[in-house]
């Protein structure tokens, strides 16, 4: 049975769209096979002048040594054999002087023997001056075996114990133990996850390093065993590029890098108020201390910059006395004339715990606040529109504020929608720093 010609051409269009789309397809997966292609060529190429440069270094370093080595235990031959020959010297100069006075006496001698009895007075001159001589006191000449017979005590196993370390040093690795699994955006901050790929490997530490994507240099940002960082200070809309590395259980060397991944966090940085005059604020104003000024209130966030469906994190650095009017949260809009968040329209913490909705103390509440700990909010939005009066609100949010490994959960109503909130902090004494992302 033949098909009408509309739908022959019809089937004839989607079999080129195919074709097109399978060759698209496969045009990307070439492109795929070229990048790792590139990857293990480049790679292969680094390892190679990184080898060569290693063991050149090592070469160049294990000769210094040696030759170091040489001369310290030349010095010491010539240090034994000056200190040990000096002695000798001394005896020899003592017998030499012997030898001379004995030649001038004999020669003295046979020159009074030969005048005979008549030249009495020579005789007698020469036994008076022999007398004084003593002629059977020899000077002590050591034994061989009583002075110093110089060697080289050199132990021959040395080498092969140098020849199975070169041996079992450095190896090459077709793949880092360690990959960057999850790159999140944060305001003003990257939220950086890894995970080990190779199951035979224990790692002990992570390090973790990153760069704007325009430099040239890593710099390290984190050392330790998690496995889950937070890079703060990250411009907005500007790439970074993320590697890490681990050292195994036991070892001092640092693993091959993980092959380096690229983020960036369009989220506008959080940050406080400025010209607050009871705060002190870093140059990105991501940290706020409470200083010694006597006025207080709420400090704000410069606008609202926290949306539902985000955490918003609080990291007390240091601490003051606590007061039970202290807080930390976010509120619908900024109210002027508050000494603290615990009152409408807003959800908070204090420093004692207390967990406060709309200025209403809760039943349950969390740890104390000490240095150190992190306060997290998360909202999400759950009724849009009217709900009933007696709940006395508009808009329904459920709120989840997490401290110290606890957390509490609630609705929050507000009488009006808001598409973002501020957040704020207010302390009455000194000492309270707290940085916010």
């Amino acid at each position: 049975m033949e098909l009408e010609p509309e739908l022959l051409l019809q089937e004839a269009r989607e079999n080129v769209e195919a074709a097109q789309s399978y060759r698209r397809e496969l045009g990307q997966r070439l492109q795929g096979l070229q990048e790792a292609r590139r990857q293990i060529k480049e790679s292969a190429s680094q390892t190679r002048d990184v080898l060569k440069q290693h063991f050149n270094d090592l070469k160049g370093t294990l000769g210094k040594l040696l030759d170091e080595r040489l001369v310290t235990l030349l010095q010491e031959v010539d240090s034994i054999e000056q200190e040990t020959i000096k002695p000798l010297d001394d005896c020899q100069k003592l017998i030499e002087h012997g030898v001379t006075t004995a030649e001038d006496l004999v020669q003295e001698g046979e020159i009074a023997i030969h005048g005979g009895v008549e030249q009495n007075e020579k005789l007698w001159n020469f036994t008076k001056k022999a007398s004084h001589i003593q002629l059977d006191s020899l000077p002590e000449v050591p034994l061989l075996v009583d002075v110093p017979c110089l060697s080289a005590q050199l132990d021959d196993s040395v080498l092969n114990l140098v020849k199975d370390h070169i041996f079992k040093h450095g190896t090459v690795a077709s793949r880092p133990p360690v990959q960057i699994e999850e790159l999140i955006e944060k305001p003003g901050g990257i939220i950086v996850r890894w995970c080990k790929v190779d199951d035979d490997f224990t790692a002990q530490d992570y390090r973790l390093q990153f760069r704007k994507c325009t430099s040239n240099h890593f710099e390290d940002v984190y050392v330790g065993s998690e496995t889950e960082f937070i890079v703060l200070h990250i411009d907005p809309n500007v790439d970074y590029q993320f590697r890490v590395c681990a050292r195994g259980d036991g070892r001092q060397e640092w693993s091959p890098w993980s092959i380096p991944q690229i983020g960036h966090s369009t989220l506008v940085p959080h940050e406080w108020t400025a010209g607050f005059e009871g705060y002190s604020l870093s140059s990105r104003r991501n940290i706020a201390l409470r200083n010694d000024s006597e006025s207080s209130g709420v400090l704000y966030s410069s606008a609202p910059t926290y949306f539902c469906g985000q955490t918003l994190t609080f990291r007390v650095e240091t601490v003051g006395q606590p007061d039970r009017r202290d807080s930390i949260g976010v509120c619908a809009e900024k109210q002027n004339g508050y000494d603290s968040l615990q009152r409408d329209q807003a959800v908070c913490i204090s420093t004692n715990g207390a967990v406060f909705v709309n200025g209403k103390e809760m039943t349950n509440q969390l740890p104390a606040v000490t240095s150190g700990s992190t306060v997290t909010f998360d909202i999400e939005a759950v009724t849009l529109g009217s709900t009933n009066n007696n709940e006395g609100g508009n808009f329904k949010l459920r709120v989840t504020i997490s401290s110290n490994n606890r957390e509490v959960v609630f609705d929050w109503l507000l009488d009006q929608s808001c598409g973002s909130l501020y957040f704020g902090c207010s302390f009455f004494y000194p000492g309270w720093k707290v940085l916010v992302f």
